[in-house]
């Protein structure tokens, strides 16, 4: 119930807003509006302010909206009316019109930025958990622990680094641009460098942004201390008498050092073929060590088996409050919207090129899975999962299909050049192309939410 609300919320409030950026240019236009509507078919909600011309509709099938303005392209309009349809308002007015829809998806991506900067947000601190056998970061001499004080991209001046999911955030960005990052390490927070690690992204044939970028990579969690959690019944760690709280020393012969070193000695705890490989946990618990046997239940995932035991494996990560002041955080906001814009349309580009995989493609399915989660961790979280959609829906309506806003703006960039307006032919055929194009889209992102969701 919590992810369909809150997906609903949050397409509703998107596409209210990118249709009030249409509404709020036209009447600054001095256009006139017949109707704003938030969804197609039925009305399920009208009203209409007194003395006003635009009548305000919510409609059954929330996948969109309209603003439908007098034009004389659509029915025939009073000859003292002729001045406030849209089609004979001048060209600047009318590409102004058009593109605020997505800049208002891109005001309101700022807004939010900015108010979650404003506020605080708790994330991990910066320090590294142990990195997966064999993956990027361990073959750099990274083991877990260190605290990443600043970053570089390429040959650029390091930025400090306020969190892990910062660091995320300029991984993710470094290996999809397929530049290096030199990570700045220090023993201690606030602490004077100590030394400085290459990671060699450029390395890395990227062509997918999931989970196994940073799986190869290296990087997955902060670091945690190895401590059981909650243990679910019925499961491996009950079988082993493991209880919450419990603080693991030692699997078999190997020191274990942080929550993500025991992940990954868990997940290889069985064969090829699936069969269980006993493990011998020392754990510390109340001031005593035990020996135990562990016998991890084997799991299939993807072509390969993995071991699992049922329970919360590491404790929570220590976390820090992220706020900046009035100014920075509005720069910050803008910086933000402009780093996820322009790696949208990087990835869009790469996947036209068949460098990126079409996989990258979502649909509505992930997005309302994606909804749900969020809301279901906090307002934060909500708000961030708004922001980041609100971003990718105004930079896909600015791409040059003549069904989206980006393809009117074709048009009239077209008619500022030649000083004439597309034919109504060509318009006709650009539109089927369109649709086409954007049917195939849609059937592509869906079939990649059904495989996610059920893969």
């Amino acid at each position: 119930m919590l992810t369909i609300v809150a997906f609903l919320v949050a397409l509703g409030l998107l596409i209210a807003i990118h249709e009030y950026g249409h509404y709020r240019v036209a009447v600054a236009c001095g256009v006139k509006v017949l109707r704003f509507s938030v969804g197609f078919g039925r009305p399920l909600l009208r009203w209409q302010r007194p003395g006003s011309s635009t009548e305000f509709v919510v409609c059954a099938l929330p996948l969109g909206g309209y603003v439908r303005m007098l034009d004389e392209r659509e029915a025939p309009v009073d000859a003292a009316e002729r001045h406030l349809a849209f089609n004979n308002q001048p060209l600047r007015s009318r590409a102004a019109i058009v593109a605020a829809g997505p800049a208002a998806n891109l005001l309101l991506a700022v807004a939010l930025y900015a108010v979650l900067n404003w506020s605080g947000l708790e994330e991990p601190k910066p320090v590294l958990g142990s990195p997966v056998p064999g993956s990027l970061a361990e073959r750099s001499g990274l083991v877990g622990g260190e605290w990443v004080s600043g970053i570089a991209r390429g040959d650029r001046e390091p930025v400090p680094v306020a969190s892990f999911e910062a660091l995320r955030w300029q991984l993710t960005q470094a290996a999809l641009s397929g530049e290096d990052l030199v990570l700045s390490l220090a023993d201690r927070e606030e602490g004077t460098p100590s030394r400085r690690v290459l990671l060699p992204l450029a390395e890395l044939d990227v062509r997918e942004a999931d989970a196994d970028l940073f799986r190869r990579i290296g990087l997955l969690a902060p670091w945690s201390a190895p401590e059981v959690g909650q243990v679910m019944a019925g499961g491996a760690a009950e079988a082993a008498g493991l209880m919450s709280g419990d603080l693991v020393q030692r699997v078999g012969d190997e020191r274990v050092r942080d929550g993500q070193h025991l992940r990954s000695l868990i997940r290889e705890s069985v064969g090829p073929q699936g069969e269980v490989l006993p493990q011998r946990w020392e754990v510390l618990r109340s001031g005593r060590l035990l020996d135990l046997e562990v016998r991890p239940q084997p799991v299939q995932q993807g072509d390969r088996w993995v071991g699992r035991v049922a329970a919360y494996i590491g404790s929570p990560p220590a976390m820090t409050t992220v706020r900046l002041g009035p100014v920075d955080g509005l720069v910050q906001g803008v910086v933000r919207t402009w780093e996820v814009s322009w790696l949208t349309l990087r990835m869009l580009g790469r996947m036209l090129i068949g460098e990126a995989s079409i996989r990258n493609l979502s649909g509505p399915l992930t997005i309302a899975d994606y909804a749900g989660k969020s809301a279901s961790i906090g307002l934060s979280s909500y708000l961030l999962f708004l922001a980041l959609i609100s971003v990718s829906l105004g930079v896909l309506n600015l791409l040059p299909l003549p069904v989206l806003d980006g393809g009117h703006l074709m048009y009239y960039l077209w008619e500022a050049v030649t000083g004439r307006s597309v034919s109504d032919v060509w318009m006709e055929r650009l539109q089927r192309g369109g649709v086409a194009v954007l049917l195939a889209l849609m059937s592509i992102a869906l079939f990649n939410d059904v495989a996610r969701l059920t893969g």
